[in-house]
């Protein structure tokens, strides 16, 4: 789906949606501060999905920088290929496990847009029941999201260490190579 798409669907959405509020029997103006006092939850919970959004994002750039350094390694024969693989190979599951976690905390964000969205329609249709269902289900899904997101984000940085260790022991070996060979001393 190209951006223009999107934009037109959103537009769309936004019309039907205005449709609805035109429709509808308008709330009282006590009812009104209520419901936005109230919408601010999921708004607290939206901006710590963003910010998470901008760490996972910032970490994959973090993993594409490395692949682009180990690949001109490889590339230049620079190093024990072995252990430029293995470490391709770590970076790989790294940037799949964080396309994971952008996925869980983009539809936590997205639940979260939804239950606000159903806060302001369940007022205007003056439904309780059905609204109340959906919030349930909007809000508990988007922290169920969030969760998973930082669950799967608390593996990513595990492996991150691990990786980090191998690269440290890695060049304790080679210093300590370095050390024995008499040409180098």
């Amino acid at each position: 789906m190209s951006y223009r798409e999107v934009i037109v669907v959103g537009a769309i959405f936004c019309a039907i949606v205005g449709l609805f509020v035109v429709l509808a029997k308008p709330p009282s103006v006590h009812s009104s501060v209520e419901l936005i006092q109230l919408a601010l939850t999921p708004v607290f919970l939206l901006t710590a999905v963003a910010a998470l959004l901008n760490v996972f994002s910032t970490r994959l750039g973090h993993v594409a920088n490395r692949v682009d350094l180990l690949s001109a390694d490889l590339q230049r024969e620079a190093a024990d290929k072995e252990f430029l693989s293995a470490q391709l190979d770590v970076l790989r599951m790294r940037s799949r496990i964080l396309d994971v976690a952008v996925v869980l905390a983009t539809v936590g964000g997205a639940a979260t847009c939804a239950a606000v969205l159903v806060l302001f329609l369940g007022a205007l249709r003056n439904n309780e029941e059905a609204a109340r269902a959906l919030l349930f289900g909007f809000f508990g899904g988007a922290i169920v999201f969030t969760i998973a997101a930082l669950g799967t984000f608390l593996i990513e940085m595990i492996i991150t260490g691990h990786g980090l260790r191998d690269v440290v022991r890695q060049h304790q070996k080679t210093v300590d190579t370095n050390k024995s060979d008499p040409k180098t001393c």
